[in-house]
This record gives structure tokens, C-alpha cells and sequence, in this order.
């Protein structure tokens, strides 16, 4: 086991407003939150746009106090986020979900572009559920507003100018802009009550001959929460709301004349993807009707819904509430599954005297390697064998001596967690 601090101080960075939405998750907002405590950046402000159920979750968290709460309960993420930007005092707001935690030097790898006037958005890499695969990295929008595979740098920030037949995608649970660019484009449009509000926002960002720069060490875990849209294993529920953005997105950035023929394509794209589920048995064929009828009708309702009626103040509502952010010290601590229980206990101890502890739990087996937050103890957990996979493109078994596997893990999460080199000796 060894310790270290983490290298460079906390201060002098831009100062950054993060906006947290949530609505009927109050455990996963207390997780997001736990791992917000943790960030090794300053100075920023949290500021939480939650449903009554969330505003209590949090009301026992140890910074309560520093957080700038904002009671809201209406389904749409769009109207939540700019009621955030109307809170937010930092130079940049950023967005995290509140199903997702970030690694511990998020902001810090983020916020690093900022220094370039010229740079207005950010965004940076998200893993999924194992905690080891992407779930997104870097994709541009083509002119009909769908994603597209980018290539880029996997380890230093790129900035991406855009074109006139292309956006850069920022991803909803990990992206950040310039306040005052936000408040240009009047923010977030109210008309995207759930999916597609960021895209239409990097299209109108791309309109405006904006840079955006995509920062591949800037990640957070991701875990696809169940909602009213989808359960926790990514079915579909409803498809209203998906109906009723393409709507709106079709209107405001398509040709009248293109508008129908792109819809069709994206009905049946939607229709195959239900055929999927009904084969695998995630539907039965009566939920696939509906889950079409659905989309058909929230399509209609898209069609008239009040468009870009949004705005966002240029001055915030209250004053920047600094969070009482710390320098912890980044701990790597090794353990069997044996004695995972005993050690997980001290790795919590560690954690509650301010440091920011991964526990490697690792049997002599090929087991795959995941990855996870433990918000009750608030330390990172990776589990699996020493000769299998963490990174998916990885062998199935590779031979290799304990210590040189600890090592290597250590190494793949140095510059996101905080470790030194001194981890990896």
C-alpha cells in the first residue's frame, strides 16, 4: 500500500458552477454528490436542481451548507438546467448527471482548455456501468443531427472547430460551457423536455462558429439509472418525449423539405431497436405497439410545441458559494477477496480522515475487472482476477505475477485518479 499527495494545488483555476438535475433518484444524487466531494479543483459552487425528494436526500450530506439548492419537479431537464445557469456565479458551468460520479480530477483535466479564449465548450469521457468500458467518447453531429465516431488523441485535449456540415457532440452527464456563451444562446431550450436538449444546443454552438475542446481524461462513471423513459437494463418505457424532440429538432434545424423522409428513417430505426428487445424478452409484442403508438403521438405533439422560448440571465441570481473543496492525498490499497471485508472497513476509515482511497480487490482467477463507487464509504472498488480483462480490447487470460498486474492497474487510472509514480513501484 502506498500514499501520495496529489501533485499541484487545489487554487487558482477558472472558477466553475456545477449543475446537478435530478428528479425521483435521491440515492443516486447523494452518490453523484459523495463523489463531487471528493474533486481536487477549486473554486467551484454545486448547484442542485432536484424534486422535493432529492432536496431532503441531501440535506444530511456533511456540505449541505455549500450547496445552492433549487426545488423543482417538472419533467424537463432543459427548463432544470437553466434554472441551474440562473444560479450559476463560475465563469464556466458544468453539467454532470446525477446518476454519475466523477473521477476525482474531473474539473481539473476539464477545466484545462478554458485557459484558450477561444474554447467555449468542453467535454470529456464516460464510462459505463463496469467502470472499465466507454460509454462515450468522442463524436461529432452531421447536419441531421445524428452522432458520428471522431477520432481523436486518447490522452491530450483537442479542439475541434466546427464545419458547416458538423457539430462537436458534448455528452449531457459530462460537458461544460462558458457562462457568458450560454447566455448568447439563450441556454437551454425548454421545447427539449428529455433528449436531444444538449444536441440542439451543440448545433446552435456550431452555428456561432464556436470551438469545442474534448478532453478524454476528463471522465465520470456512468451507470444509466432506470427513469420514466427506460428501466435500469437501458428497455425502453416510453418513447413520447424521443418522439417529441425529433420533432422539435426537425423544426428547428432541418429543411421543411427533408423533415418527413428523415423522421420515417428514424421510426424505423426506433421500431428495429424494439424488435431487438422483443427478441431477447426485454418486450412482450403488445408493449412494442404501444412504445410506437407512443412515439407517434409525442411526434404530433412535438410538431406544435412553442419553440426556443428560453433565456438565461447574464448576471447570476446569488453570489459563488465556494464548495470546501481540500487537498486529499490519492491511496492505493491492495487486497484478497478473502479479506475484502476487513480491508474495505479500513479503506472507509481512510476515506472518512479525508483521503481518496481505491481498494484493488484481485483473485488468482481471469474474472473480468469492474469497477465502482461506493458511495456508503465513499472509496473506489475495482474487483476482478489477475490474469482477466479490464480493458475490453485486452486477452481474455494473460499470465502475469500479482504485482505487476497491481502495478499496471494503478498506472491505467494514475492521471484520473490522482496517483503518482510512486503508486507504481
Amino acid at each position: 500500500m502506498t500514499t501520495t499527495p496529489v501533485n499541484g494545488a487545489l487554487g487558482n483555476g477558472v472558477p466553475v458552477s456545477i449543475v446537478i438535475v435530478s428528479r425521483n433518484r435521491p440515492e443516486a444524487l447523494r452518490r453523484c454528490l459523495t463523489g463531487v466531494g471528493q474533486l481536487q479543483y477549486a473554486p467551484f459552487e454545486v448547484i442542485v436542481v432536484a424534486d422535493p425528494a432529492g432536496i431532503a436526500a441531501v440535506r444530511d450530506l456533511p456540505f449541505t451548507d455549500a450547496l445552492k439548492l433549487v426545488n423543482f419537479d417538472t419533467a424537463n431537464i432543459s427548463v432544470a438546467r437553466n434554472l441551474g445557469i440562473a444560479q450559476a456565479a463560475g465563469e464556466v458551468v458544468a453539467f454532470i448527471d446525477d446518476d454519475a460520479v466523477p473521477e476525482p480530477l474531473w474539473l481539473r483535466h476539464l477545466m484545462a482548455p478554458a485557459a484558450q479564449p477561444d474554447v467555449a465548450a468542453m467535454t470529456g469521457f464516460v464510462r459505463g456501468r463496469n467502470g472499465i468500458s466507454f460509454q462515450y467518447r468522442a463524436r461529432q453531429l452531421n447536419a441531421l443531427g445524428e452522432p458520428e465516431h471522431l477520432d481523436v488523441d486518447a490522452e491530450t485535449p483537442s479542439v475541434m472547430l466546427p464545419s458547416p456540415s458538423r457539430a462537436i457532440k458534448t455528452e449531457g452527464t459530462n460537458m461544460a460551457f462558458r457562462r457568458d456563451v450560454l447566455a448568447d444562446l439563450g441556454g437551454f431550450d425548454p421545447a427539449f423536455h428529455y433528449f436531444l436538449d444538449e444536441t440542439d444546443l451543440n448545433m446552435r454552438l456550431a452555428r456561432a462558429g464556436h470551438a469545442t475542446a474534448i478532453v478524454p481524461l476528463a471522465e465520470v462513471h456512468h451507470g444509466f439509472a432506470a427513469n420514466q423513459m427506460r428501466s435500469a437494463n437501458r428497455v425502453p418505457r416510453d418513447l413520447y418525449d424521443i418522439g417529441a424532440s425529433w420533432a422539435v429538432f426537425h423544426r428547428k434545424h432541418l429543411p421543411e423539405q427533408d423533415r418527413a423522409a428523415q423522421w420515417a428513417h428514424l421510426r424505423a430505426s426506433e421500431r428495429r431497436r424494439l424488435l431487438r428487445y422483443l427478441v431477447s424478452g426485454g418486450l412482450e409484442p403488445r408493449d412494442v405497439i404501444r412504445l410506437l403508438h407512443r412515439l407517434d403521438k409525442g411526434h404530433a405533439e412535438g410538431m406544435e410545441r412553442v419553440i426556443g422560448n428560453s433565456a438565461v440571465p447574464r448576471e447570476a441570481h446569488s453570489a459563488f458559494r465556494p464548495f470546501p473543496a481540500c487537498l486529499r492525498r490519492s491511496v492505493a490499497m491492495f487486497t484478497r477477496p478473502i479479506k475484502l471485508a476487513k480491508d474495505r472497513a479500513k479503506a472507509a476509515k481512510r476515506a472518512e480522515s479525508g483521503e481518496i482511497v481505491t481498494l484493488f480487490s484481485l483473485s488468482p482467477t481471469a474474472l473480468y475487472h469492474h469497477v465502482a463507487f461506493d458511495p456508503i464509504n465513499a472509496i473506489w472498488l475495482q474487483t476482478g482476477g489477475i490474469y482477466g480483462k479490464s480493458s475490453r480490447d485486452e486477452a481474455v487470460f494473460r499470465l502475469t505475477r500479482r504485482q505487476d498486474r497491481l502495478k499496471k492497474e494503478v498506472r491505467r487510472v494514475a492521471r484520473q485518479r490522482g496517483f503518482s509514480d510512486d503508486n507504481c513501484r
